[in-house]
Order: C-alpha cells, then sequence, then structure tokens
C-alpha cells in the first residue's frame, strides 16, 4: 500500500494509490464507510452513532440507552472527531452525540492503540466527518420519517464548496414516545425529542496552508421510563412528624431531563516539502444536563429509590492539540502534544422521601415505623427506640433533610478543574515484509487525584505475501483517565455525614483515581482472494484501579467508583466481504470475561463485590455477535435489502434470585431459605412488579404488575422467561453468574435509492423493522449501574428523502 501527502487545491488529502484487502498492521481495527452505515438497520434512532458502533464493531457488548462496553471495561471509549479528543460518556443519558448523517466514515480501535490515543482505550472511535469541499454543485438531501411509538424525524443536509473551500451543512429532529430503553415491555412515561445541528468549514489559503472548523450543536429533552410501581404512589400527605401521618396517593412519578451539548474545534493544517504535516488545533466543548424531579417530590418514592434529588451539572473540556508527522525513508513518525482542562460543575440537591429510611422509632420486630422526629418520642406511642445509644440505626444528622418530617433539600454544590497534559512521540518502521509500530506517551492528570505515567506502546506485524496472511502482536501500557459525570460526588460525598448514607457508601471510600492497564494482543488477518478477509485478535488486559459505576435510585444519577483491578481475557473476530456481484456482508463476535476484584477502593456506594471475591461485571457476556447482509439489486432503480441478526449471550445479573448456601461467593445466600425442609428462595425483597419484569413463575403461575408470587418459592420450581437462574447450589459470582438470558434479534430494512429514475433530482424511500420478531428480553435486571432495561419491542419505520 503506497501513500502519498498531496495537495489539490490548496486542501490536505490523503490519497490510496494501492491497497490489498490484507493490511500489514500491527493495530486491530474495523473500518465501516458511509456506503455501509447509511444502510444499516439500527436501533436506537437518538444514538445512532453507539448503534452503528455497537453493530459494526466487534468486541462491543450492547447495553441500554445508547451505552456500549468495549472488550468487557465500562464504557472505556474514547471518540476522535476529526482528530478531536472526547473521552466523555456519549450516551443519550449522559451527553449528545454528533449525529450519523454527519459522519462520513469511522475506524474502530478495540485496545492497544498507538502512542497517540490515551484517557480511555478500551475502545477507539476514530470518526471522519463529510465536508463540501470539491462539491462544485450543491448538493443535499431533505428527509423525513414516521414510524412506530410516534416517532418522526425530519433532517436537511446541504454539501457545497469549490477548489479552495467548503461547506458541510447538517440540522435534524427527532420527536418520540420511546426515547429511552424503559423498564417496563409496555411503553409510557418515555417521551422524548432532539435537535441536531452540525457545520464543517473548510478553507485553503494557500497550496500548503488550510483550515477546518466543526461546529456541533445538540439539545435532548427526555422523560425517565416509569414502572408499574411508579403509578399511583402513596406516601405521607400530613402529619409526618407525629406518631399517625396520614397517607395518600401523590400522584405518579414524574422524572424528567435535558442535555445541551455545544463543541466548536477548529484546525490548522501546514504541509511542510513533500513529505511532513503540521497541525495545531483547538477545542471548546460543554455538556450541560439538567434533571427535574417530579413535581411532587412525594411522587419519586419507589422500591428502588428513597430520596428526590435534581440536578444541575456541566462538563466543560477546552483545550489545545498540536502534531508533527514526517516520512523519512522506512520511518513514519509522529510527534504530538495535548493539553486540556475539563471544568465540573455539580448542583444537587437531595432530600429524604421515605418515611422508614431514616426512623426515629421501631416496632416491637424491629422494623421502622413513619412519623416521630425524636427517639424520646417512641415509648409514649408504644414504640421502641432506633437511637444509636440503644443499637439502633436512626441518624439524626438526616432528620431536617427529611421531607416526609418537614425538613428541606440538602444542597450539595461541588466543583474541580481537571487538567490533563498529553506528550507522545511514535514511529512507523517499515522492513521488508515486517511493520513495527514503537512509540512512548506520557500523561499528566491532575484533577482531585493526581497520576503520572509513562505508557511504552509496541505492535509488529508480519505480511506472508504468498498466502495473503498478517500476524501481529501488540503491547500497551496506558493511564485510564477517571469519568467525568458525577465525579466530584462520588468522590467527596462520602466524607459528608449528610450525603454518606444517602449514597449507601461502603467504608473507606476515597477520591476515585486514574486506572493503570497493560493491555496486550495477539492476532491475525487472512484474506481470500480480492473479495473476502477475516481476522481476529486475543487480548489480556490488566487493570489497577479499574472503573465501573453505580447509580442512586431510579435516576439518570450515575456516578464512577473504583475497583481494586480487574483481569479481563478475550477475544475478537471481524469478517468482511465487501462486495461480490451488489452483495456484501460481516461477521462481527466476541467474548470476554470481565472478571473484578474487591474491595471497592473509591467512589460512592455499589452493592456488589462486598464478598471479598472476584465476580463477574454486570457488562461480563460469554458470546456477541453481529451478522449483516446487504445486497443491491442491479439496475438504475433497482432496490436494495439489508438484513442484521444480533445475538448476545446475555450480561451478567447479580440482582437475579437464586439458591446457594453453600459458596460464599455467591449473591443467593440473602435470599436462600427452606419450604417444609427443601430449598428455597425468599423473594420477598422483591415487588409484584419486579417480579414480573424478571419474567419470573413459581411453580408455572407467573407474577403480574400487581400479585407477587408465593414466597417462599422452592428453588426447584422458581423459574424466568427474561433470565438464565443457575441451578439450585450452583450460582458463583465469578465462575457461574447468573444472567440475562440469550436473545436474538432480527432487523431488516428495503429501500429505493431513486424512486423515479431521476438525474439530478432523486426520491428514495425505506422501510425499516427493527426487532422484527418483536421479541421480548431484558438489557438488564436491577443492575446496580443502570437498572432494569427491556430491548425495543417491534419498531417499523418508513422514510422519504428528497436528493439534489
Amino acid at each position: 500500500m503506497t501513500i502519498a501527502l498531496k495537495v489539490e487545491g490548496s486542501s490536505t488529502t490523503v490519497t490510496v494509490e494501492a491497497e490489498d484487502l490484507v493490511s500489514n498492521d500491527p493495530l486491530a481495527h474495523t473500518n465501516v464507510d458511509r456506503n455501509l452505515f447509511n444502510r444499516l438497520p439500527l436501533e436506537s434512532q437518538s444514538s445512532s452513532l453507539s448503534s452503528l458502533v455497537t453493530l459494526a464493531s466487534p468486541g462491543v457488548a450492547a447495553d441500554s440507552n445508547g451505552l456500549f462496553h468495549g472488550l468487557g471495561d465500562h464504557a472505556s471509549n474514547s471518540f476522535s472527531i476529526d482528530g478531536q479528543p472526547i473521552t466523555d460518556q456519549q450516551s443519550k443519558v449522559f451527553s449528545n452525540q454528533i449525529p450519523s448523517n454527519a459522519i462520513q466514515s469511522i475506524e474502530a480501535i478495540p485496545g492497544a492503540p498507538t502512542a497517540e490515543y490515551g484517557g480511555k482505550t478500551s475502545l477507539i472511535i476514530n470518526v471522519t466527518t463529510r465536508s463540501g469541499q470539491g462539491s462544485t454543485t450543491p448538493h443535499g438531501s431533505v428527509t423525513s420519517s414516521y414510524g412506530s411509538f410516534g416517532s418522526a424525524t425530519g433532517g436537511f443536509d446541504l454539501s457545497y464548496g469549490g477548489t479552495n473551500w467548503g461547506n458541510f451543512f447538517e440540522v435534524d429532529g427527532l420527536n418520540t414516545g420511546r426515547f429511552l430503553d424503559g423498564p417496563e415491555y409496555a411503553v409510557f412515561h418515555d417521551k422524548g425529542n432532539e435537535l441536531n445541528f452540525f457545520d464543517r468549514v473548510d478553507r485553503s489559503f494557500t497550496p500548503k496552508d488550510s483550515i477546518h472548523l466543526n461546529f456541533n450543536y445538540t439539545r435532548s429533552w427526555f422523560q425517565t421510563p416509569n414502572t408499574f410501581d411508579n403509578l399511583n404512589v402513596q406516601n405521607v400527605i400530613s402529619g409526618g412528624s407525629t406518631s399517625s401521618p396520614v397517607f395518600g396517593s401523590v400522584g405518579n412519578t414524574d422524572q424528567r431531563a435535558k442535555i445541551q451539548t455545544f463543541d466548536i474545534a477548529p484546525l490548522y493544517t501546514h504541509l511542510i516539502g513533500s513529505n511532513a504535516i503540521f497541525n495545531f488545533g483547538g477545542f471548546v466543548r460543554r455538556d450541560g444536563f439538567d434533571y427535574y424531579p417530579s413535581n411532587n417530590p412525594f411522587a419519586d418514592l419507589g422500591p428502588i429509590q428513597s430520596q428526590t434529588i435534581s440536578q444541575n451539572r456541566s462538563l466543560l473540556n477546552a483545550g489545545v492539540r498540536s502534531d508533527y508527522s514526517v516520512q523519512y525513508g522506512r520511518n513514519n513518525i509522529k510527534i504530538g502534544a495535548l493539553y486540556q482542562q475539563t471544568f465540573l460543575r455539580e448542583r444537587d440537591p437531595i432530600a429524604v422521601i421515605n418515611s422508614t429510611f431514616n426512623s426515629p422509632c421501631v416496632d416491637g420486630s424491629g422494623n421502622p415505623l413513619p412519623g416521630f422526629t425524636d427517639p424520646g418520642q417512641c415509648a409514649a406511642a408504644g414504640a421502641f427506640s432506633n437511637a444509636p445509644s440503644v443499637g439502633g440505626t436512626f441518624n439524626p444528622v438526616l432528620l431536617p433533610f427529611d421531607l416526609t418530617r418537614g425538613g428541606t433539600s440538602f444542597n450539595y454544590f461541588g466543583h474541580t478543574d481537571i487538567k490533563e497534559l498529553a506528550l507522545y512521540v511514535q514511529d512507523q518502521i517499515k522492513a521488508g515484509n515486517w511493520l513495527f509500530n514503537v512509540g512512548i506517551r506520557g500523561d499528566l492528570y491532575n484533577g482531585l487525584a493526581v497520576a503520572r505515567q509513562a505508557e511504552p506502546r509496541l505492535g509488529i506485524s508480519y505480511s506472508v505475501k504468498q498466502t495473503g496472511t498478517v500476524l501481529r502482536v501488540s503491547y500497551a501500557r496506558t493511564l485510564e483517565s477517571p469519568f467525568n459525570e458525577n465525579l466530584v460526588l462520588s468522590s467527596q460525598g462520602c466524607a459528608s455525614d449528610i450525603l454518606a448514607p444517602l449514597l449507601n457508601c461502603q467504608g473507606g471510600s476515597n477520591v476515585v483515581t486514574p486506572g493503570y492497564r497493560n493491555e496486550f494482543h495477539a492476532g491475525f488477518q487472512q484474506g481470500f482472494g480480492k473479495n473476502f478477509v477475516v481476522g481476529g485478535d486475543y487480548i489480556w488486559k490488566y487493570t489497577h484501579s479499574a472503573f465501573d459505576f453505580s447509580i442512586l435510585g431510579n435516576t439518570p444519577i450515575f456516578f464512577p467508583i473504583d475497583w481494586h483491578n480487574s483481569k479481563i481475557p478475550g477475544f475478537v473476530i471481524h469478517a468482511d466481504l465487501p462486495n461480490y456481484h451488489n452483495f456484501s456482508a460481516f461477521v462481527s463476535m466476541s467474548s470476554v470475561a470481565a472478571r473484578f476484584f474487591p474491595p471497592q477502593s473509591a467512589g460512592a456506594g455499589a452493592t456488589v463485590g462486598q464478598s471479598g471475591y472476584p465476580f463477574r461485571i454486570d457488562h461480563d457476556e460469554k458470546f456477541n455477535q453481529t451478522t449483516h447482509v446487504q445486497y443491491q439489486v442491479p439496475g438504475k432503480r433497482g432496490p436494495w435489502v439489508g438484513f442484521n441478526w444480533r445475538y448476545d449471550s446475555g450480561l451478567n445479573a447479580a440482582s437475579t434470585p437464586c439458591y446457594n448456601i453453600t459458596d460464599p461467593n455467591s449473591h443467593c445466600a440473602s435470599v436462600s431459605t427452606t419450604l417444609n425442609g427443601q430449598p428455597a428462595i425468599d423473594l420477598s425483597g422483591f415487588t409484584a412488579d419486579q417480579e414480573f419484569e424478571a419474567g419470573l413463575s413459581c411453580n408455572g403461575v407467573k407474577a403480574t404488575p400487581t400479585t407477587p408470587l408465593p414466597t417462599p418459592c422452592l428453588a426447584t420450581q422458581l423459574t424466568s422467561s427474561l433470565l438464565s437462574i443457575p441451578a439450585p447450589g450452583t450460582e458463583n459470582d465469578d465462575k457461574n453468574p447468573s444472567r440475562v438470558k440469550p436473545r436474538s434479534l432480527f432487523d431488516a430494512s428495503i429501500g429505493e435509492d431513486n424512486l423515479f429514475g431521476g438525474d439530478k433530482h432523486r426520491v428514495s424511500l425505506r422501510l425499516t423493522a427493527v426487532n422484527l420478531a418483536n421479541k421480548v428480553a431484558l438489557y438488564n435486571f436491577l443492575s446496580t449501574f443502570s437498572g432494569t432495561h427491556y430491548v425495543t419491542p417491534r419498531a417499523l419505520t418508513a422514510e422519504v428523502g428528497f436528493h439534489f
């Protein structure tokens, strides 16, 4: 493959003169261009980039709400948008993504990257946006669609330019009745809308000097989906501080959120001679997240939520970057630097709304009682003190912030300024059939914690041209930066006497610190003629201070935590048939074992991993695969057809009820009991609706949203249509964890890009079906990160477009 830098009309381009289907490259990667993903049926319209990466990239575990997990690490993904690094989470409950209509191509790198990449390295997604340079006549499209759940979209894009300039502009909007993946299969209280605006400007001043500017603004508003338990909530309506509080309906839970994302990124490029290039750029990106509780805060009460909370959170990331690349003989050298600051602001008014969460009094059986404001009032009402002096759990510090007893909200405000500096140098050396990537990176992280790390990188590949084979190995030492979302709350909250019990803090929680990773890859790529290629890698990852997330109740208030370490082995395979007689296809598959090791070393509370034994994180998955096939009917007006098959063996589901009393590394012990001397499972800790969400049955009788199963239930008679419950006595949180049941999802699309055979003006029509078979399945169940979420029911969409 011969690569030559050249300037055409003063623009900077890379021209590939010859390219084999198999590339001699130590870096494992998957390339997806617009011709493919423009026809790929995508599950999520509001986070289409996430759906695209999940389907087209090996090693990605699918999760709810646009989340995806690369190679067993929790959302440890980096985006590079035309070279701008973005390491903050991009799912639709944290931020708004760049619209897929603005993307020309993506490259997905499943870890062990070269020295230019850092921050979060489990999966790196290089995004190249669309440009208008060279489009001497205006080109664009107007599209509109309507589908299931009242989902309506509209979009407009325009590409126009000349030899020395260009502009690409895109705007689109979405309004839907199912914005997030809800905890119920039935869709309610799940409305949302989104607006995207993207503009790219290219300008060449001289044959050697050019600028490139990206501007992006997105806004989304959405409801937090309810469960049946969130309907007609019963809570204190008067007399909360007396011995006889009055309870009544406070309405339905009505939590909502708004996200606004702004990004501007200029880049200056200068060519030096015929073999060197210099880039200097800057960027400013802001995510603003506003979370609104129910208008009546008492309606926020639920089975997993005892507090009401609102949030105003912002993340402002600003920085400069520069790199210099030169080709000298066998060497391709790149030297670069990145400096960025991230300003975090978190406002979280929070209050207790559960009348038994912090009770001054208990009954004769030790059950907490509503009402009262002082343990001294208990005896007169025939109750007993719950004061700490008699071994009770009442916390007088929380009393002023208990709304059920006349309190007010505690107003938390946290902020910090994170400074990061990265310096790197790398060299790609070609020596016959060998190719070497050698580099080193230095990261300096100054935030709530301080870290310094020298990070060597090495990759070696060897090409056997006679057989079309490439063998490769690579190693990377990386500093993994903490997640910024609610970082201050997680790092400082446990030091607060008020927040610590509300955040379920474990003893000794500290500031969330960067992690350190050693990662090894060994892989191959094999071509078969000019039409088929398959590649794969085996991966070992060892991380100290491994990241995960915890959650506050049933809210989108997620916060990062640290575990002592993790060990993640796995493999990825990708096979590609680019185009054979108008037929194209690809298959991606992977398997990981995401083993995490206690204790929790930093951050606010978690509910797993407290046994002291290793466990599988809730995005561990034994196997997943995506098969996509596409066919273009020959002819000027021939339609095309696309089809996806996505198989997931199921994420870990540590809240699944099960039976095991002999294994110390099993979460089953807390619900294991006996019935008539036989092993049984105590279901009293679950509501009827939670049992229904899990698809539980006892002796063939199914739970309903209002009718719970009998408890206890014999362990041999408890089954689930949605969860894989290990046989009695066999569950082990590391070796045999409970999981979501395997699922196969099928998507299909059919379209005609030139319905009436026009030359300059074309009309397109597309029909898309997601979850064609209407499979009922879960992403997760009562996950410590995100709660319970169903995959989307069957969704049908029709789109019409006008192209010019």
